[in-house]
């Protein structure tokens, strides 16, 4: 009994220090609210552990040394004041003791005043959308875990499924807000080492923020069940250096300029069908495979099959008008800003040619550019 309670003891007195070794419990992650959130979790816990260890030692000393078989009678005693004035107050005191730093590191998690770069960041089934306010640059993130990790053919990576081709990149030292929202189903953003967990609403605006001291990278994903895929949305944030940062920015600033010139450039552009169907069957396995299938049979009573559709084997307007502006109300999500029409133009030519729908139809971008004009 002697080595329980020391047991007992020497877990609860354990510094918190040692208590983020722990491999399940919370991180302390690397920002100044991040690291009082957990010490606040440390307090509580600490605080539970001491009242449970009260109680208990004190209902397993009653069990044992007032049981009937040493004799023990039972007091006979009914409303005591002081009882119940101690068993009111006590707890009054404790709870008073954990709301107050709870409250305050709730109001400094919702302050988004000063902040000197705000972000958009948008969900969309399965991806999410980076625009950088005032910048002119804006990206998707999607996960970059190869097809052959995922399938159980080739070994798994480091950052199996925490991955992806484009980071959200911010400064160090600089408050930033992020406004979340989403284009379909209700996502989480979700980044342990921020603190951050602040969901995306569709038709709605959410605010949250950081300030990271320490450069690096930092990963998280949606903690919203959002659909089949929602496995694979995940988060990767790279904090650089204010001066690394501009220097970022700038190049993301004149990448965009001449993209918009080679995309002005493609509309005088006239691909031959083999160039189109190659082109057209990357975008579709990269942006349409998850839903509709590699093989274009969609998931029945999910996501329409591709091959035969009525939409693919008919007016290429409509075809078109799909891709480009989505479906609302469905998980058919709009193209205009994620592709090119030049790729649009690419994976329209494909569906329609593809898995024995041979229309022999050929889409080009600069009949996607007229489209709605």
């Amino acid at each position: 009994m002697k080595q329980l309670w020391c047991g007992a003891l020497a877990l609860l007195l354990t510094p918190a220090i040692l208590a983020t070794e722990m491999p399940l419990n919370m991180t302390e992650g690397v920002t100044d609210i991040s690291s009082r959130v957990y010490h606040l979790h440390m307090t509580i816990l600490y605080i539970c552990c001491a009242i449970g260890l009260v109680v208990f030692s004190i209902m397993i000393y009653s069990i044992i040394y007032h049981r009937k078989s040493k004799g023990a009678v039972a007091a006979n005693f009914h409303e005591s004041t002081k009882v119940e004035i101690l068993w009111t107050v006590i707890p009054f005191l404790i709870l008073i003791g954990m709301a107050v730093p709870a409250t305050t590191t709730l109001i400094a998690m919702e302050d988004t005043n000063d902040a000197a770069l705000t972000i958009k960041v948008t969900g969309s089934q399965w991806k999410w959308h980076y625009s950088y306010f005032d910048q002119g640059v804006e990206f998707y993130s999607l996960m970059s875990t190869p097809r052959d990790q995922i399938d159980g053919n080739a070994p798994k990576g480091e950052h199996y499924l925490l991955e992806v081709d484009r980071p959200l990149v911010v400064p160090i030292g600089r408050k930033v807000r992020f406004l979340l929202t989403s284009d379909d189903v209700i996502h989480s953003w979700w980044v342990p080492a921020f603190a951050i967990k602040k969901d995306a609403n569709p038709g709605f605006i959410n605010e949250t923020w950081t300030h990271i001291d320490e450069p690096g990278i930092y990963r998280g994903q949606c903690a919203e069940l959002c659909g089949k895929d929602h496995g694979f949305m995940p988060i990767v944030v790279e904090a650089l250096p204010e001066d690394e940062f501009e220097a970022w920015l700038a190049a993301q600033q004149q990448e965009a300029t001449l993209a918009a010139l080679e995309e002005e450039a493609s509309l005088a552009v006239t691909l031959e069908m083999e160039e189109l169907m190659e082109k057209g069957e990357q975008v579709y396995l990269t942006y349409c495979a998850a839903c509709h299938q590699p093989n274009g049979m969609g998931l029945p009573g999910a996501f329409p099959a591709m091959k035969d559709s009525p939409i693919v084997m008919g007016e290429i307007s409509k075809h078109i008008e799909i891709i480009v502006n989505g479906k609302p109300g469905t998980a058919m999500q709009a193209f205009k800003k994620q592709l090119s029409a030049e790729d649009i133009a690419a994976v329209i030519t494909y569906e329609r040619n593809a898995w024995g729908n041979n229309t022999g139809d050929v889409v080009q971008a600069a009949h996607v550019n007229s489209h709605g004009q």
